[in-house]
């Protein structure tokens, strides 16, 4: 891969984290991360900053107390977030610096919630079940109020590969709920998004190229 080419797949792993790609452009970032060491790092750094974020919305801020930033934050980000980058040897390119400093900020949004502001519902741990002793995966839901999000952790599907997801509601309706790419032996992990409520849903199935089915579970 040419230097600029992994220069912009690495600046676009903001956006990436903020689910602000098309389905498209998200592919191409999973089949990148699933070989390229420096930006799965990158994107482990990134991540629990965006799950803290996403309890807080600024609607639900109170308009007459709005939360101060804790004093000195922004420089103790940059310093670590540059810290992290020297020992890497390459200099922190500046959307990482700005994004894990407006994400934080964002983050101080949640102090000041409502104590009956609407939160994702908790982690429920699904059993998984394979077509090939090759695939190893656990899965779990979480339920939003718009749908339900599946975290999937996998090794074995095949490298290059490309699979989809749908949800299966109670009557045997499938919805699509995204697509990824298989990275063999390397561990791989995939949030899939679906407007199924949880009341709704009664699983998942995991569909190869011919439309075979390669995972199921069940809620």
């Amino acid at each position: 891969m040419k230097p600029d080419d992994h220069r912009a797949l690495r600046e676009a792993l903001g956006a990436y984290v903020l689910d602000q790609l098309d389905e498209h452009e998200r592919l191409r970032i999973d089949a990148h991360l699933s070989g390229c060491a420096d930006c799965r790092s990158e994107l482990r750094a990134l991540s629990p900053v965006v799950r803290a974020l996403s309890l807080a919305e600024a609607a639900q801020v109170s308009e007459h107390d709005e939360p101060p930033v804790p004093p000195g934050l922004g420089d103790a980000v940059i310093r670590r977030v540059s810290a992290g980058q020297r020992r890497r040897r390459w200099q922190p390119p500046r959307w990482a610096v700005a994004a894990a400093i407006a994400l934080l900020c964002g983050a101080g949004i949640g102090w000041a919630v409502h104590p009956d502001a609407p939160a994702p519902g908790p982690f429920e741990a699904v059993q998984v079940a394979t077509s090939t002793p090759a695939i190893h995966a656990s899965a779990g839901l979480v339920p939003h109020t718009w749908g339900v999000e599946i975290k999937l952790t996998a090794t074995g599907f095949e490298a290059g590969t490309s699979y989809r997801v749908v949800i299966v509601d109670e009557i045997g309706v499938q919805s699509v709920a995204g697509e990824f790419i298989g990275t063999g032996a390397a561990e791989m992990r995939c949030n899939l998004n679906s407007s199924v409520l949880r009341a709704d849903a009664g699983g998942f199935r995991v569909l190869g190229p011919q439309g075979q089915i390669v995972l199921t579970a069940d809620f």
